[in-house]
């Protein structure tokens, strides 16, 4: 039972708080509270049976334990009563069911938390943590950070909500638009993650994957008129997602893109990923997101890694550069040089990899020593490879990532004492 109880609770536990934030106005509030309801449910639910709606009853029972806290405290400190009031004025009343079949209040939390008030980086590290779950870890990874400078900054973000009093509301649609980049960028991080885990021995961690999906899918219906970026958005996570099956064997481990097997590729995912790109590429105008689907695109139509378009790919990073002018869109761009065969190959992006070590960019960037390892190891190079690799090897924490490391750190070292 305890086990079923948990597996409910990592289902719904980040809606459940996003609603608790709503309703309480106060992060740590309703996290405590959310932990107590949980609580309060591990110690009920194998006695009274689990409720129908499980989160109707968490929100329920966490709102309570947040006034039965708040009652306390006020005994001690009574400029809390204001807020122990406003709680209780309407506290019989409220219908958790009804309340949740009206609004996603984890896009209202995300809207919140992407307010123009807070600088980007705070907004985009208080959502993944709050709304999404995120630890500080696998967020810092994510900035390519460190995770004390993350937590430092979502303390500040809750406190400026706190003292701003920003609400916990969708904004109207006038407000809209200067919200939205920071709300698209926090879907397309949370998308990552699942993508490729961060950490630990979980390569895929699908419920991230298809959460962003669904909060991409929210978005472009919530918005008043046609938005390209949204479908942009929206294309790009689809077309990406649509190699789950085919990216890990049966033992967890990675498959590199050029020997997955595209049989294993959700087709219907696929075709509903190209009809939203090619709406975004029609309405216009371009952005990065729509760039990013359009270069997935490219390997989704392509019968079999052989016959994939590198040059086409590589143009697209180039122009994705001149918006997005990073380095990690650079690394992108020289990974596919190296995969052209007239004008490309490993030898020319090398040289690209190593202009950006040279100016210091990426040399914390675990992927950047992998690809440069790579193109040493495909140029006959395995002793200068080696300690690429090994470089590489050092910078990650993701299990599957250091085995497939750790395979190609062992092959350079039986070429290289060949070669020797």
């Amino acid at each position: 039972m305890q086990t079923g109880i948990e597996q409910i609770y990592q289902q719904v536990a980040r809606q459940v708080f996003a609603t608790l934030v709503r309703l309480l106005k106060d992060f740590d509030l309703a996290e405590d509270a959310l932990q107590d309801a949980y609580l309060s449910a591990l110690e009920q639910w194998p006695h009274d049976g689990i409720p129908h709606n499980p989160a109707a009853w968490l929100i329920s029972a966490g709102r309570f334990k947040a006034i039965d806290q708040l009652r306390r405290r006020s005994h001690f400190n009574d400029n809390l009563l204001p807020q122990l009031t406003d709680l209780e004025s309407g506290f019989y009343d409220f219908d958790p069911e009804r309340e949740m079949s009206i609004h996603d209040d984890q896009l209202r939390l995300i809207f919140t938390c992407c307010h123009p008030a807070l600088a980007q980086e705070a907004q985009l590290a208080l959502t993944l943590r709050e709304v999404c779950g995120l630890t500080t870890e696998a967020i810092a990874r994510a900035f390519v950070s460190k995770a004390p400078a993350i937590a430092q900054r979502i303390v500040r973000a809750k406190n400026k909500i706190r003292d701003a009093n920003i609400p916990y509301e969708i904004p109207a649609q006038n407000q809209l638009p200067e919200r939205l980049n920071g709300v698209l960028k926090v879907i397309y991080l949370l998308f990552n993650e699942g993508y490729s885990a961060a950490s630990g021995d979980e390569t895929l961690r699908n419920d991230l994957s298809s959460e962003a999906i669904r909060l991409a899918r929210l978005l472009c219906a919530l918005l008043p008129q046609e938005h390209s970026e949204s479908m942009g958005l929206l294309a790009l996570l689809l077309l990406q997602d649509a190699r789950r099956a085919a990216r890990i064997d049966e033992q967890g481990e990675l498959i590199l893109l050029e020997d997955q097997n595209r049989d294993l590729w959700n087709r219907a995912q696929i075709r509903e990923g190209l009809e939203w790109i090619t709406r975004a590429l029609q309405l216009g105008p371009v952005g990065s997101y729509s760039l990013q689907a359009a270069i997935a695109a490219v390997h989704a139509e392509a019968r079999d890694f052989a016959a994939t378009d590198w040059r086409q790919i590589a143009a697209l990073y180039q122009r994705l550069y001149t918006q997005e002018p990073s380095p990690v869109v650079a690394l992108n761009h020289a990974v596919a040089v190296s995969m052209m065969t007239e004008g490309g190959g490993p030898e020319v992006a090398l040289t690209l990899v190593d202009e950006l070590l040279s100016h210091g960019q990426l040399d914390d960037y675990h992927l950047l020593h992998a690809a440069r390892a790579d193109f040493l190891r495909r140029l006959q190079r395995p002793a200068e490879a080696l300690p690429a690799y090994e470089k590489a090897l050092s910078l990650t924490s993701s299990g599957s990532e250091l085995r497939f490391l750790q395979r190609r750190i062992d092959e350079c070292r039986q070429a290289a004492d060949k070669k020797n």
